[in-house]
């Protein structure tokens, strides 16, 4: 198999101190500017604290959208990039962007018409006020028309409350309406990134470094010092040029680098996961999206047999983690109950819970509700006559693409090069050559299917789109491969593949990123010790570091997402 390659990357970093450009920051932003540049042939690096896809955009809806309300804000440049991108993302992500049919329940005809300009205009409302049927339509209406070119999706519809309850009979009896677009879905965020610094590799070669658990600390002379998480090693690299691509952490890096700016000011949305097949069945396999009593919008979104539930806008302290805690549990709960009455839901069926930080701009007294969700990018010196500094400030997951090529462009523009390839329309990792029907998919299966069989086959290609072809080949090499006894699904050869090939330095990193596995609640001791254990020759870890990856695995789940210990499971000493 594949020699693991995190640790010669931080070798490499440290034989080879210098790049054109240094990115600080691996979220999906970064990833998607560090594929950007490799495809432009630039000697690019990046280096992210925590894992690739951890931090801000770990903690996203798992929706690839226009952002419909945002029309409300005058935020039309905005709709109608982030339509053209989901657009965009249907087609050259298939194997992970997928249609998503969305409803909107309405219990009145003429609701909103007058708060509506008002927000539009000031920024501010009174009193939240639930828009009505007459103002949905109408945003829906030039929402539409920001698909007419290449629309990938078909165009909203209406329905009176007799014809809603056909498709939705658990509605509560005050919806007189309601209202059904499509958006996008994607099934596993923290994938997309990994297909992301995947393509990044292979276009650059060792011209692009990409290397997780590694900070950005301080400046020295006109050098970004290095601290490697693991081993605590530093090291001074150099670049010509910088981009902060760190979210809302962006001001903290800033600052760690000698540059004190005040860009940034982001606000906590959280979310549950729930294993509740009544719920589920009421969606109609639809996300539901809606106003809450407070104003807030708020979505139940069907996926992976689970149900996804929130979000709240909350200001946030970025130098603390961000946690889903019991009130927002308990304001999801009563969301629920307003427009899906008869469905009880109590806390025993959440298998999840998290919470990011979205990565909004400074905004002063302006409430969350309102702040811009675009982007822009500054421009300055990290130290005087120095590498310039380039900052990202805002953005969101639908446009990573569009902010990448903004801040690629920016940087080739800075280094007096021309742009040679353009990433609108190019496929991402396992989505190139993924089947576009059942037939395709069918011979795509049967092609694979030596060694590992024609079902697992279908749950590979299901899982990693055409890169499951790799994962095949893999699986057929190692040995030693068999089925894991906790997760049938999933094998011992599979996991190494992972491993080796995208950066695993944590138990959790497997749980959380490379699989669904924390998402859908899939998660015990022995489940924990049978993952540890079938990696741990390929990583490396000895019996000590499997027992301290599974301790920490648990209390971070613990503390940070919800997670509970059944009390008999055993895991090793």
């Amino acid at each position: 198999m594949t020699d693991r390659n995190a640790p010669s990357l931080r070798t490499d970093l440290a034989a080879r101190p210098h790049a054109e450009v240094l990115i600080i920051g691996g979220g999906i932003n970064g990833v998607a500017t560090f594929r950007d540049l490799a495809l432009q042939g630039v000697d690019v690096a990046l280096v992210e604290k925590n894992d690739f896809i951890s931090g801000a955009s770990a903690g996203s809806s798992h929706m690839i959208h226009g952002g419909v309300r945002y029309l409300e804000n005058g935020e039309f440049r905005l709709v109608h990039e982030a339509v053209r991108e989901r657009n965009d993302l249907i087609g050259t992500a298939p194997h992970l962007v997928k249609p998503l049919q969305t409803t909107i329940p309405i219990h009145s005809a003429f609701s909103g018409l007058f708060n509506a300009p008002l927000r539009m205009l000031t920024h501010r409302s009174g009193k939240p006020k639930e828009r009505g049927a007459l103002l949905i339509k109408v945003g829906l209406t030039i929402y539409d028309s920001f698909s007419r070119n290449g629309g990938r999706v078909p165009r909203h519809e209406f329905h009176g409350r007799k014809r809603s309850l056909r498709a939705l009979p658990d509605l509560g009896p005050g919806v007189k309406y309601t209202a059904t677009y499509w958006d996008a879905a994607i099934r596993d965020p923290e994938r997309l990134g990994q297909d992301l610094v995947r393509d990044a590799r292979a276009a650059g070669g060792d011209r692009a470094r990409a290397v997780n658990y590694t900070a950005a600390v301080a400046i020295d002379g006109d050098q970004v010092v290095l601290e490697d998480g693991p081993t605590g090693r530093r090291i001074p690299f150099s670049a010509q040029i910088v981009i902060n691509a760190a979210g809302p952490w962006a001001d903290l890096v800033n600052d760690a680098l000698g540059r004190e700016t005040r860009y940034m000011a982001g606000t906590k949305g959280s979310h549950i996961v729930l294993d509740h097949p009544e719920l589920l069945d009421a969606t109609g396999g639809r996300e539901l999206f809606f106003e809450n009593s407070d104003g807030r919008i708020v979505l139940i979104h069907p996926l992976k047999g689970r149900v996804l539930v929130g979000t709240s806008d909350l200001e946030h302290d970025i130098t603390e983690p961000a946690v889903c805690t019991e009130d927002e549990v308990d304001y999801f709960i009563d969301l629920i109950a307003q427009v899906l009455p008869d469905i009880a839901v109590d806390r025993s069926q959440i298998v999840y819970r998290f919470s990011g930080v979205r990565p909004l701009p400074s905004h002063e007294d302006l409430p969350p509700g309102f702040v811009s969700r675009d982007y822009r990018v500054e421009h300055g010196e990290l130290v005087a006559g120095g590498p310039r500094l380039i900052t990202l400030v805002g953005g969101k997951w639908t446009t990573f693409r569009a902010s990448a090529e903004h801040l690629t462009d920016d940087t080739l523009k800075e280094l007096g090069r021309q742009r040679s390839v353009t990433t609108r329309g190019l496929a991402i990792g396992g989505g190139k050559g993924y089947p576009a029907d059942e037939r395709s998919r069918q011979a795509w299966v049967e092609r694979h299917a030596d060694g590992v069989g024609r079902e697992r086959a279908a749950v590979l290609l299901a899982r990693y789109g055409t890169i499951a072809r790799e994962v095949i080949d893999a699986i057929v090499e190692d040995d030693d491969d068999r089925a894991l006894e906790t997760l049938p699904d999933f094998s011992t050869g599979e996991l190494r593949f992972l491993a080796l090939t995208e950066d695993v330095e944590r138990l959790a990193d497997l749980l959380q990123r490379r699989s669904d596995l924390a998402f859908t609640g899939r998660l015990s001791r022995e489940i924990f010790a049978e993952v540890a254990e079938a990696v741990a020759p390929v990583l490396e870890w000895d019996q000590a570091r499997v027992g301290s990856e599974i301790a920490r695995t648990m209390d971070q789940l613990a503390a940070l997402h919800g997670w509970q210990a059944a009390a008999d499971a055993n895991i090793p000493a």
